[in-house]
């Protein structure tokens, strides 16, 4: 790999990690009342449409930030669900 693969390589992996303070968030309010459903809905089933693809690519970047996404926005998706009034 060169470094514009590293680079692609570690803003892939690190990118979806900005969903954990969301997730933190949430959690510390006990409140997803100011997420939309529909948008939440929206981005999860493209990731999950578009994860087939990226678990078989053979760009290993595409490859690691569809798998890092799809588990941590599947986390934003139950925390959302898990807290909705």
């Amino acid at each position: 790999m060169d470094w514009v693969q590293h680079v692609g390589q570690v803003a892939a992996i690190i990118m979806p990690l900005f969903n954990i303070p969301l997730i933190v968030k949430i959690i510390r309010r006990r409140s997803s009342a100011d997420i939309s459903k529909s948008w939440m809905l929206g981005v999860w089933i493209c990731a999950l449409l578009m994860a087939p693809s990226g678990f078989t690519s053979s760009d290993v970047v595409f490859r690691s930030y569809n798998i890092v996404n799809l588990v941590l926005f599947t986390g934003v998706v139950i925390t959302v669900w898990k807290y909705r009034k």
